[in-house]
């Protein structure tokens, strides 16, 4: 893609990570070969950055949460030149990249699953909060989430929810839960889709049936298995993106799906809606962190406090459209923007949602029921 055609249309975040680091182990990830990158934003190279540059910052980062604006913005702020490269549709290649070598960025840019797995693995800097600016100044929920407490490796930088998009004009009436896939498994029969992540669709599952979607009790678990198996034959597929173009054509009903994916999509189409579901969901979060062995951490604190700024952020929001968590930014948008419940959900909404946790040794249990459930016929 060249990089004269910004700001580009923005790839689904979640086909590139989001939580499906959970299905790979350490040991898996850290035999894996390094992978090209396939989508490149702003002023990105294909060989891999030269290290020690005081007046250059690479960076890694999903497709749209950046802009050739924001690069200049913050060139003429510093003096330092930004490159950014933009994380192919390979899981696995971001940590890849930085076991095998590719230790030359000074930011990247992580799903909240993915800061569990390179904590785990040592591969982060642990932040110097003394140096940051702003961190006060967040969402509550994010100064101290669940997959980084006390954000001692990582600062958010966007936030969304799990729920539905649905087709009003197909549905006979509006979802409003879960249940309502279970009620309606004829009328949405191979016109729905959920997505293909472990933790998100046993989570739907669990949420629907009363439990916290990070359960580690073995008989919740296995009943929000029995209720997916007997979903199992309505659904299209599993997939985190795909449902895009069919749902756009009408092929698809209703699909699960990330909320800026659906901001993204429903303008789209006048028919389109999105809703989180009563019982719960999930809410995720996106993040700036600094990869151990980064050639040019100054640079990257420059970067991260830049961010920050609430009118940087802002104008990304307004520009990008995605969800931020800094309350000083919040308060510097359209009205039209901060009335958006699908970017900003209401807090009886959001009281409902949880933070996919961490929950140990006990993923194999998740994962084993999840190899049956995609092996159902």
């Amino acid at each position: 893609m060249p990089p004269t055609n910004l700001p580009i249309s923005r790839f689904s975040r979640a086909n590139s990570t989001r939580r499906q680091f959970l299905q790979n182990s350490a040991a898996t990830i850290s035999g894996l070969a390094v992978s090209s990158c396939g989508w490149r934003l702003a002023d990105v190279q294909s060989a891999p950055p030269v290290k020690g540059n005081a007046d250059q910052l690479f960076i890694y980062t999903w497709a749209g949460y950046t802009d050739k604006a924001l690069l200049d913005r913050f060139a003429e702020k510093t003096g330092i030149r930004v490159v950014a490269d933009v994380f192919s549709s390979s899981p696995e290649e971001i940590l890849a990249r930085v076991q095998a070598g590719g230790r030359a960025y000074s930011i990247m840019y992580l799903s909240d699953y993915t800061v569990v797995q390179m904590k785990k693995l040592g591969l982060l800097d642990q932040l110097d909060r003394s140096i940051l600016g702003g961190l006060d100044r967040l969402k509550k929920q994010f100064q101290n989430p669940v997959y980084d407490p006390g954000n001692r490796y990582s600062v958010p930088f966007s936030w969304g929810t799990t729920g539905l998009i649905y087709n009003s004009e197909q549905l006979k009436e509006a979802p409003e839960d879960w249940s309502y896939l279970w009620k309606h498994k004829q009328e949405l029969k191979n016109r729905m889709t959920l997505a293909s992540d472990v933790r998100e669709v046993m989570g739907a599952a669990l949420r629907m049936l009363g439990y916290s979607l990070n359960s580690t009790n073995p008989e919740q678990v296995k009943k929000a298995y029995e209720k997916l198996v007997e979903l199992k034959p309505s659904i299209a597929s599993f997939t985190t993106d795909a449902w895009r173009p069919q749902i756009l054509t009408g092929d698809l009903k209703l699909a699960m799906c990330y909320s800026s994916d659906a901001n993204e999509v429903i303008p789209d189409n006048d028919k389109l809606r999105y809703v989180v579901p009563s019982s719960g969901s999930a809410v995720w979060a996106d993040t700036l962190v600094i990869p151990k062995g980064a050639p040019n951490p100054e640079a990257a604190y420059k970067w991260i406090n830049f961010m920050l700024q609430a009118d940087v952020a802002a104008s990304l929001v307004e520009r990008l459209s995605f969800a931020t968590p800094s309350e000083d930014a919040f308060s510097l948008l359209s009205p039209e923007v901060r009335e958006n419940s699908i970017l900003f959900p209401s807090e009886a909404i959001l009281k409902n949602c949880e933070g996919v946790a961490p929950v140990g040794k006990f993923i194999d249990v998740y994962d084993r029921y999840w190899t049956k459930l995609t092996s159902i016929s």
